[in-house]
C-alpha cells in the first residue's frame, strides 16, 4: 500500500465528492482516479479492496467532521449547562451542513449498508465508536443529558440534515431554532 498520506487523503476527498454526486454505485476507483485528476490506477494502488475504499472514506468522514481545537477551546471555559449543550449542538450542525458533500456521503454509505451486511458491519462499529465518544465527552463536560438523551439527538440530528440536505419541509425555519427547539424539548431545564 501507497505512504503518500496526504495524496490518501486526497483519494479519499475524491472518494467522498463522487459518492455525494452519484451514490455508492458510481464509488469506483477508476471514478475516484478521475475526480482526483490522478493517473488510472492510483486509487487502487493506495486502496486495493472497496471495502479498503469504504474504510478510508470512513476514516475521513471523521476527520472532516472533527470539531476543531479552536472548536472546542472556544467552549473550554463556559460552565456546563443546557446553553452550552445548545451551543456544541448548533457547531456539529454547522459542521455537518457546511460539510455537505461529506455528510451526503456518509448518508450514501448508511443506505449502503442496508443492502451490504458486510459494509453494515464496518458502518456499524464505525458510527457506535462516535456515539461512544460523544457520550464520553458529554459526561467529561459534565453537560446535561445521558446516553439515552445524545442517542435522542442523534436520531433528530440525523433527520435534520436529511431534511436540510434535501428538500426540506420548512426552509423558512432557522436550522438554529430548529436546534433550540430539540435542546429544550429533549433536555430538562437547568436548575
Amino acid at each position: 500500500m501507497a505512504k503518500n498520506d496526504a495524496r490518501r487523503r486526497m483519494l479519499a476527498d475524491a472518494g467522498i465528492a463522487v459518492l455525494a454526486r452519484e451514490g455508492s454505485r458510481g464509488l469506483t476507483h477508476r471514478a475516484i482516479d478521475e475526480e482526483a485528476n490522478a493517473p488510472i490506477g492510483t486509487a487502487s494502488n493506495y486502496f486495493r479492496s472497496r471495502e479498503a475504499l469504504i474504510s478510508g472514506v470512513f476514516e475521513r468522514i471523521g476527520e472532516r467532521l472533527a470539531p476543531t481545537p479552536e472548536d472546542l477551546a472556544a467552549r473550554a471555559d463556559r460552565p456546563p449547562s443546557r446553553a452550552l449543550f445548545a451551543d456544541y449542538l448548533r457547531d456539529i450542525v454547522r459542521r455537518l451542513t457546511t460539510e455537505r458533500d461529506v455528510t451526503l456521503a456518509l448518508f450514501e454509505l448508511r443506505l449502503e449498508s442496508a443492502r451490504r451486511p458486510e459494509l453494515a458491519a464496518s458502518l456499524s462499529s464505525w458510527l457506535r465508536s462516535g456515539f461512544d465518544g460523544d457520550v464520553a465527552f458529554n459526561e467529561a463536560a459534565g453537560l446535561p443529558g445521558g446516553r439515552a438523551e445524545i442517542a435522542l439527538f442523534h436520531y433528530a440530528v440525523d433527520g435534520l440534515l436529511l431534511d436540510r440536505l434535501t428538500s426540506p419541509i420548512d426552509p423558512d425555519t432557522s436550522t438554529d431554532d430548529v436546534v433550540e427547539s430539540l435542546v429544550a424539548g429533549l433536555l430538562p431545564p437547568s436548575p
